[in-house]
């Protein structure tokens, strides 16, 4: 009897109720005794797992890869090119994979990306020919800033909703990340392990060069083990129900998403192009450079920081419930940017750590609840294809940073990379807020109804 009042939300969400895989699973969370962790279906739990591989994989890949680069003999300026071509081939390779994800299978998609990951990170390993890394970078997925930069999660986000109720999306995606995040700070406190074991650094450098490619191997394992029910189901393109602006107007879906998706692209990028110039590879080379910190020293920040951002995957959902997602993507967002752009200008190492820290304590609240917002505002059948154009603009507009901030890092002390990142930042914040203030998704509709 419990398990049947959630039966609406799913029709709503696009989930068909008669889905055996998942039956039952809101009436699990509502038993649960951790709201934000909602029940999943094995797919969904199999999901939180390659997240976890990628995060950890992508924690330490990205504190030693510059380091890693400069000790095959290339310059600040060559790491920046190739961390753009890293960035630029993940936008390439997502809007490539994505496109047909739905029509050839999601599953397959994501098994040929994993092994496209594997190649770039054995290419990454076995040579220091800059024409080939960039090549490498391109077709497959490096990270140089620590986070997502390829198809996976494009393809993810989109099977995620397929999981639960439009009550509790947003706790999944904070689960979801949540979960990449802890893989994260767990990866980047291993960058330091070779280290610590007294491994010459060349060496440990390039063994977690390959630790990467097994990784990308084991995703390919994981990938293969997804059910058919991750795949689009057909007619799955109808719009939600309940999506409307706060003065009760039906929020435009159908043809005029692309209108929708188009403002959030160019906001998106606007974020990434800032975000692009702090990517954790070029933060951990800065400390290198300006402080002199040693790969041990940048493994136990970086661990630090990754644990911070995985406590305000957390705090998300309860401030979502209080405050909306737009305004929960904003208001926690600016002032991290405002700690941002702090970093260099502070005195000393202590208080540029201390900086940092309070940075990443802030600055993935928004993480959560922008993937939460922008799926919930477009229709079922259109996410997959939606989120591989919003993370291709994001991936895209990144992409150009890196070049241009390792040029800024010939003078480490100005800190250039922090005050253009903050700054871009806090004018994109202040831009979405503005234009989708207005534009709210089903499960908020749905309270301001019953409400008034």
């Amino acid at each position: 009897m419990s398990e049947t009042p959630p039966a609406a939300p799913r029709e709503r969400s696009g989930v068909p109720a008669t889905d055996s895989s998942r039956t039952g699973r809101a009436g699990t969370s509502r038993a649960a005794p951790l709201a934000w962790l909602p029940a999943l279906s094995p797919d969904g739990w199999l999901l939180f797992a390659t997240c976890g591989v990628r995060g950890c994989a992508y924690g330490f890949l990205s504190v030693v890869l510059a380091l890693y680069l400069a000790a095959i003999g290339l310059d600040a300026v060559a790491i920046g090119a190739i961390f753009t071509a890293a960035l630029a081939g993940g936008a390439i390779m997502t809007i490539a994979l994505t496109a047909v994800a739905d029509r050839l299978g999601r599953r397959r998609v994501l098994v040929v990306g994993a092994l496209l990951m594997a190649l770039a990170g054995a290419v990454f390993a076995l040579t220091d020919i800059a024409l080939l890394l960039g090549l490498a970078a391109v077709i497959g997925t490096i990270s140089p800033s620590g986070k997502e930069v390829g198809p996976f999660l494009s393809v993810e986000q989109a099977v995620l909703p397929q999981t639960t109720d439009d009550t509790h999306r947003t706790s999944v995606f904070a689960a979801y990340n949540l979960v990449g995040s802890l893989a994260g700070a767990l990866g980047s406190l291993a960058a330091g392990v070779p280290d610590l074991l007294g491994v010459e650094p060349f060496a440990g450098y390039r063994a977690l060069v390959w630790a990467y490619a097994a990784a990308a191997l084991a995703l390919a394992v994981l990938f293969s083990r997804l059910s058919p029910a991750v795949e689009a189901a057909a007619g799955a393109t109808a719009p939600p129900q309940a999506t409307s602006s706060s003065a009760g107007a039906a929020t435009e879906m159908g043809p005029p998403v692309r209108g929708t998706v188009a403002k959030l692209t160019a906001l998106f990028a606007l974020d990434a192009f800032a975000g692009g110039f702090v990517v954790q590879g070029l933060m951990a080379y800065w400390f290198h450079l300006r402080y002199g910190l040693d790969p041990a020293a940048l493994a136990a920040l970086f661990f630090a920081t990754s644990l911070l951002n995985s406590l305000s995957y957390l705090a998300a959902v309860p401030l979502a419930r209080r405050m909306g997602l737009l305004n929960t993507m904003v208001f926690t967002h600016l002032p991290s940017n405002v700690l941002l752009a702090l970093v260099p200008l502070v005195p000393g190492l202590p208080l540029a750590i201390g900086v940092l820290l309070a940075r990443n304590l802030l600055s993935q609240l928004d993480v959560p609840t922008r993937q939460s917002y922008t799926m919930a505002i477009i229709p079922p059948g259109e996410r997959a294809a939606a989120a591989g154009v919003l993370s291709v603009a994001r991936n895209a507009a990144a992409a150009a940073a890196p070049a241009l901030a390792g040029a800024t890092l010939a003078v480490p002390a100005l800190g250039l990379p922090f005050l253009l990142a903050g700054g871009l930042k806090i004018v994109y914040d202040l831009t979405i807020w503005s234009v989708f203030r207005q534009v709210r998704p089903p499960e908020e509709t749905a309270q301001l109804a019953a409400k008034g």
